[in-house]
């Protein structure tokens, strides 16, 4: 909230550096927000730090998409370090919402879903700005946040949902059987 972001780089640096002495066979930097401090952070363990635009990048490449809708908090949507990860690693255009949207989406995020408020009328919104991003384009939805799952589900929209939260896990216990390191 402060927007000390070198206080937060220092901390989850620290904290990835901890993980790896304590026996830690990967980090996952489990917010899409953090990702903004992925470069400083990476540097900081020899152990794999995993992208959670890299996983999102795979799976919709896998599926066969080259432009998706953003959802996230308003850091994940309007600054580059998700969206240009996707278009230079992967070929995905990102398309993200408009001003007014962006500020609807990041709102419901913190003064509802951080909360655990779930509302409808708020589901509704962001099935109107998916909606726009259809109509813009998107073949896809990123629910790139955390806490969006508990508010927009599959069956909500016609478009298929891409939740990073659940590809990031996905990915690591993937990783871990692959690789048989503990994790």
């Amino acid at each position: 909230r402060r927007g000390d972001w070198a206080l937060i780089e220092r901390r989850l640096g620290d904290e990835a550096a901890t993980l790896e002495q304590g026996g830690a066979g990967c980090v996952l930097l489990c917010s899409n927000t953090m990702h903004k401090l992925y470069d400083s952070i990476v540097p900081r363990v020899s152990i794999p730090l995993f992208h959670i635009a890299d996983t999102l990048g795979h799976a919709l490449a896998a599926d066969g998409l080259t432009r998706a809708g953003l959802l996230g908090t308003r850091t994940t949507m309007v600054e580059d370090f998700f969206t240009t990860r996707l278009l230079n690693g992967f070929g995905i255009e990102v398309i993200v919402p408009d001003e007014g949207q962006i500020e609807t989406i990041h709102t419901i995020i913190f003064d509802e879903l951080c909360r655990g408020i779930v509302r409808d009328s708020s589901r509704d919104a962001y099935l109107e700005i998916m909606d726009d991003l259809a109509s813009r384009g998107a073949e896809g939805i990123v629910l790139g946040c955390t806490e969006i799952e508990m508010l927009v589900k599959p069956q909500h929209h016609a478009l298929p949902l891409y939740d990073t939260t659940l590809l990031h896990a996905r990915h690591a216990v993937e990783w871990g059987f692959r690789t048989g390191d503990d994790f």
